[in-house]
C-alpha cells in the first residue's frame, strides 16, 4: 500500500520507522479532515449495523467486545483533529469544528438510540450471570458490560417515540453551542492586546517584562504587550504599581465571553442551560445536576453542596480577615481607596514580603521549565520505574512541542509523551491532558500516545523559561493526568486511562502535585538559573510558612465557581437570566466584594464548552479530599517514595482505569475511604 493510501482519507496516520504508527502532522490540512470524518463515520455505522444484526444470539463476544473493536478509524481521525482544534487551530479548522460538532453528535446519538443494538446489549446484560460462566468472563469484562449498558440507558436508549428524536436534537444543538462558546473565549483572549511603554512597567520583575516583550514581538509590536494569557496577566496583577492598568487588565480578563458582538457568550449560556434541563427531564431526573451526579462518586447534589459549604464557611471567614489586613497595608501606603479585586494580588504580595520576608519573585529563578520537566520525570522514575528518552526529530503539530519515548522499569516501551508548554494565539487557554491514542490490550494491544498542553509565557530567544510555583504545580498536575494515561494497563479501550468518574479523574493529577515540594525533589531540581545553586533552605522555609497565606482567597474564588455551577444546574428549569442568577447566588453566599469567581459564567469553559465538568466543577475539591488523604499514606511511612505504597498506588489508581468502582479502587489502595480532615489540614483550615 502506498504512503498516500495510508494517509488519505481515513487515518491521517502513517508508520514512522522509530515511532510506529504516528500522526502525519505534515499532511494535516483542514481540507482532508472532512472526507476522513465522513468515511470513518460510515465505516463505524457499518460496523454497528453488523453488530446489531439478529443473525445469531447476542453474546459478550459478538456484541460488547465487537463494539469495543468498532469505530477505531473514527477515533484516530477525531483524536488528531481535536488535538489541533485545542492546541494549534486556525479559522479553517474552527469553521470545520463548528460544522462537524452536530454531525458527530448525531452519529453518536444514532448508535445509542439504535433499538436493535440496545436490545442485544440488554439481552447480554440480563443474562450476564450465565454468560459470565459460559464465556468465562473476567471481572473487567463484567465491568465493561455494566458500563456499556449504563451508558446507553443514560444516553436515552430506553426512551420511546418523539422523546428519542428530541434527545438527539438536544445533543446535536448542545455540541454546536459548546463549540461556539469555546471559540468565543479564544477569540476574546487572542484579540485583546494592550501595548505598554516604559512608563507602564513600574514594579514588574524581569521575568514579567521579558514575557510581555515576547508577547509584543509575536504580535509585531515594539516594546511590551499585556495579553490575557494567565501566565502574563496574573503576575502583572501581582506586581504592577500602576493601579489604573491593573484595573484595566482585570476588567478585560473577567469580561471574556461577555463583550457585545460576535463573541458574546451570554445568549449561548441560557440556551445551554435550558437544553440541559430538558435533557435531564427526558431521562427522568429532577435536574441536570441530578443526572450528571448519578454517575459520579458524589451521587447527589446534596452531597456536593455539603462538601462545598463546609469548606466555604471556613474559607470565607479567612478571606474576610485577610481583606482587612490588605486594606490596612494599602492605607499605610497612602492608598485610601476601597480594596478592589484588581488590588488583592498586589497587596497580598506586599503582605507576603512584610510578614514572611518572602518575595515570590525570588523563587522564579529556581523553577526553570526544563528542570521542572526533569523533576516530574524523576518522580515518575522513583515511584513507578519509568524512564523518558527525548526524541528531538519526532514530528508534532508545532515546533515548540517536545516528544519523549517512555519505558518501564524493565526497559519495555509503554508509550510516548508529548509536551506543548508555551502560550500562543492558536491555542486555547488553560492546561490539559489528552491522548492521540489510548492504551488497551485488545487484539495485541496498543501503547498510548499522551500529551500535555500548557500556556506558560514564552521567553525571548536564548532565555530560559521560568515558572512560578503555581505554574510548576500545574505542570505536575497535568503530568499526573498523563501518567494516568501512560500507566494504564487494561484490556478494553472504553475502560482505559482517564475514562473514570469525573470526581475521581482529578485524584492522580492533584496527588502528583504533592511531590513538587518534597525536599529531595526541590534539592535536586530547583536550581538557580544563573548560578546553578540549590534553592536555599531559608527560602524554602519562607515559602512553606507563607504557602497558606492566601488560602482563603484561593478557596473562595474556586468554591464560589463550584457552587454557582451546581446551582445553575440544580434547578429543574434554567434561570431566565443566568448572570442575574450568578449574582443572586454570590449574594446569598456572602461573596467578599474584593474577590471574583475564578471562572465567571461567560468564560466558564469547564462547564459550557462541553458537559464534561458541568455540574462537576466541584470534582477538584472532591478529588482533593482523596489526594490529601492519599499523600498522607506516604507521609505516614516517613518516605515520600515508599515502594510498597507506590506499588499499591500504581496497581489500584494509576494503572486501573475504570476496571472497578472508584470507591473500591481507592479503598483497595488506602484501606478505607477518606474524610475531609486531611483536606482541611492541607488548606490550613483545621482546628
Amino acid at each position: 500500500m502506498s504512503d498516500h493510501a495510508i494517509v488519505l482519507p481515513l487515518s491521517l496516520w502513517r508508520t514512522q520507522s522509530s515511532l510506529g504508527e504516528w500522526p502525519d502532522f505534515a499532511a494535516l490540512q483542514p481540507s482532508l479532515f472532512e472526507a476522513a470524518f465522513t468515511q470513518a463515520m460510515a465505516e463505524h455505522r457499518a460496523e454497528i449495523d453488523a453488530i446489531a444484526s439478529p443473525s445469531e444470539t447476542a453474546t459478550f463476544a459478538n456484541t460488547i467486545a465487537a463494539m469495543e473493536r468498532a469505530g477505531r478509524a473514527l477515533s484516530r481521525v477525531a483524536s488528531v483533529f481535536y488535538t489541533l482544534a485545542g492546541a494549534h487551530t486556525d479559522a479553517a479548522l474552527q469553521a470545520l469544528e463548528r460544522s462537524l460538532s452536530p454531525k458527530l453528535s448525531r452519529h453518536s446519538s444514532a448508535i445509542v438510540l439504535d433499538a436493535a443494538l440496545f436490545a442485544r446489549i440488554s439481552d447480554v446484560f440480563a443474562r450476564r450471570a450465565a454468560i459470565a460462566e459460559t464465556e468465562q468472563l473476567t471481572a473487567e469484562d463484567l465491568r465493561l458490560l455494566e458500563r456499556v449498558h449504563q451508558d446507553f440507558v443514560r444516553g436515552g436508549a430506553e426512551l420511546q417515540g418523539e422523546a428519542r428524536l428530541r434527545l438527539a436534537e438536544i445533543d446535536a444543538r448542545l455540541s454546536e453551542l459548546g463549540t461556539a462558546f469555546s471559540q468565543n473565549i479564544l477569540a476574546d483572549e487572542r484579540n485583546y492586546v494592550l501595548p505598554l511603554g516604559p512608563e507602564d512597567l513600574g514594579g514588574l520583575p524581569g521575568f514579567v517584562r521579558s514575557a510581555m516583550a515576547e508577547a509584543a514581538r509575536e504580535r509585531g509590536l515594539a516594546g511590551h504587550a499585556l495579553t490575557l494569557s494567565r501566565s502574563i496577566v496574573v503576575p502583572f496583577l501581582t506586581f504592577s504599581d500602576r493601579r489604573d492598568l491593573r484595573e484595566t487588565a482585570f476588567k478585560a480578563w473577567i469580561a471574556r465571553g461577555e463583550n457585545s458582538g460576535e463573541t458574546d457568550n451570554r445568549g449561548l449560556i441560557g440556551e445551554i442551560l435550558t437544553l440541559r434541563a430538558e435533557k435531564a427531564a427526558l431521562l427522568g431526573f429532577d435536574s441536570f445536576a441530578a443526572y450528571k451526579l448519578d454517575d459520579a462518586m458524589a451521587k447527589t447534589p446534596a452531597a456536593v453542596r455539603g462538601l462545598l459549604e463546609q469548606v466555604w464557611d471556613k474559607a470565607r471567614a479567612r478571606a474576610l480577615v485577610d481583606a482587612a489586613a490588605l486594606r490596612a497595608i494599602a492605607t499605610a501606603e497612602g492608598d485610601n481607596a476601597p480594596l478592589e479585586p484588581w488590588d488583592w494580588r498586589y497587596y497580598s504580595e506586599k503582605r507576603r514580603q512584610a510578614e514572611f520576608d518572602f518575595d515570590e519573585a525570588a523563587l522564579k529563578p529556581y523553577f526553570q521549565l526544563d528542570h521542572m520537566i526533569e523533576a516530574a520525570f524523576a518522580v515518575a522514575s522513583r515511584l513507578f520505574g519509568l524512564s523518558f528518552e527525548r526524541l528531538p526529530e519526532a514530528p508534532a503539530w508545532h515546533a515548540d512541542v517536545r516528544v519523549w519515548r517512555v519505558r518501564n522499569e524493565g526497559g519495555a516501551e509503554i508509550g510516548h509523551f508529548l509536551g506543548d508548554y508555551f502560550a500562543r494565539e492558536s491555542k486555547r487557554s488553560g492546561a490539559w491532558m489528552s491522548a492521540l491514542r489510548g492504551q488497551h490490550k485488545l487484539d495485541g494491544g496498543q501503547t498510548p500516545i499522551i500529551y500535555n498542553v500548557m500556556n506558560f509565557a514564552k521567553p525571548a530567544d536564548g532565555e530560559p523559561a521560568l515558572l512560578s510555583v503555581d505554574d510548576a504545580k500545574t505542570l505536575f498536575h497535568e503530568f499526573g493526568h498523563a501518567l494516568h494515561g501512560l500507566l494504564s494497563d487494561v484490556t478494553w479501550p472504553s475502560l482505559s486511562g482517564t475514562s473514570v468518574a469525573r470526581d475521581f479523574v482529578e485524584l492522580p493529577s492533584q496527588l502528583y502535585e504533592h511531590w513538587l515540594t518534597v525536599p529531595e525533589v526541590l534539592e535536586r531540581h530547583a536550581l538557580h538559573v544563573e548560578t546553578g545553586e540549590k534553592l536555599p533552605q531559608a527560602l524554602i522555609d519562607k515559602m512553606r510558612a507563607a504557602e497558606n497565606l492566601d488560602e482563603g482567597f484561593r478557596t473562595v474564588e474556586y468554591t464560589a465557581s463550584a457552587l454557582v455551577d451546581l446551582a445553575l444546574h440544580e434547578s429543574g428549569a434554567a434561570p431566565a437570566d443566568p448572570l442575574a442568577r450568578e449574582a443572586e447566588i454570590l449574594e446569598r453566599l456572602g461573596m467578599p466584594r474584593e474577590i471574583v469567581m475564578r471562572h465567571r459564567t461567560p468564560h466558564f469553559a469547564h462547564i459550557f464548552s462541553g458537559d464534561g465538568y458541568s455540574a462537576g466543577y466541584y470534582s477538584y475539591m472532591w478529588s482533593e479530599v482523596l489526594d490529601a488523604d492519599a499523600f498522607e499514606a506516604f507521609t505516614e511511612t516517613g518516605d515520600a517514595f515508599d515502594k510498597a505504597t507506590a506499588d499499591k498506588l500504581l496497581r489500584h489508581v494509576y494503572s486501573a482505569g475504570d476496571t472497578r468502582d472508584p470507591a473500591v479502587l481507592y479503598t483497595a489502595f488506602r484501606g478505607r475511604m477518606p474524610t475531609t480532615e486531611a483536606l482541611l489540614r492541607k488548606r490550613g483550615f483545621a482546628g
